[in-house]
């Protein structure tokens, strides 16, 4: 997101100043409030986030660091130095029993540590600033994951292929997954139209991960041994959600350009990634 989030800035003409983990630790409070102050930006957008769901399940307090007391510690900041924030939260904080896409008024029930601290850091952005921005997106790829360790969803699909190994994938957990450069410009374009609260922002349509799998093979024309799998076969160390696609409500309220079939965004996807791999 934060790869995205600057090259659209810079499109649109803004000055942007991004951080890394390395030169900017959410955590360090102190250092946070030095940054921003050096910066005295008009808005700050916070892409920053502990988004190993299995591991918080062993280690919670990291997870609350970040994505809990490191976007207090940017929603402080936010606040001495009067920039909005934009902050990108998760369909995570649903449980996934409502049986349909959430919108924005939808209660949330956070159902393991790493949810828990994507709550939490929502719950300390509107405790600590009048008219944030909070975002819920679902499944973001986009070609920064061509840039680190973790990759994303697509990659990790079409190297197990490269690999010839058998893929399984979980067909009874429905998202939205979301193309991080199309997350990006709308985003941006929330705080254009001075617009404030929770917006979900999530892909062109509700769709299990096994068939978003094969959309990604079909897409990239990629022979692979895919086989649906379910939750009971493919046990996780963290609850997931099990229907947390994202009705973008508020998008369609403001009249806010629609997200394209999920499809399209694939195929945007490896166009750009072309540009990439080569």
């Amino acid at each position: 997101m934060g790869v995205e989030l600057c090259a659209e800035l810079a499109r649109r003409g803004y000055e942007v100043r991004g951080f890394e983990r390395k030169a900017l630790d959410i955590c360090d409070g102190e250092k946070v409030e030095r940054a921003l102050a050096e910066f005295d930006p008009w808005a700050v957008f916070n892409a920053a986030a502990y988004n190993q769901v299995d591991v918080a399940e062993r280690e919670p307090l990291a997870a609350y660091e970040a994505n809990a007391l490191g976007v207090r510690n940017i929603a402080l900041g936010c606040r001495q130095n009067d920039a909005r924030l934009v902050h990108f939260s998760t369909d995570y904080v649903f449980d996934g029993r409502l049986g349909r896409p959430y919108v924005e008024t939808d209660p949330t029930h956070p159902l393991g540590a790493y949810a828990v601290s994507k709550l939490a850091g929502e719950l300390y952005v509107q405790a600590y600033l009048q008219r944030p921005l909070i975002v819920r997106t679902s499944g973001v790829f986009g070609s920064g994951g061509l840039r680190t360790a973790r990759g994303n969803f697509p990659e990790l699909m079409l190297r197990l292929a490269r690999e010839g190994k058998p893929i399984r994938v979980v067909e009874d957990h429905i998202a939205s997954p979301t193309y991080a450069p199309l997350l990006a410009s709308r985003s941006i374009d929330l705080l254009e139209r001075d617009l404030e609260g929770i917006f979900h922002i999530g892909g062109g349509q509700p769709i299990s991960w096994f068939e978003f799998a094969k959309l990604i093979f079909e897409k990239a024309g990629v022979a692979a041994n895919l086989t649906a799998t379910n939750e009971r076969e493919y046990r996780t160390a963290a609850n997931r959600p099990k229907f947390s696609a994202l009705e973008n409500a508020r998008l369609r309220a403001y009249e806010i350009a629609a997200m394209p079939a999920l499809g399209d965004a694939v195929g945007e996807y490896f166009a750009a990634r072309s540009k990439f791999t080569g």
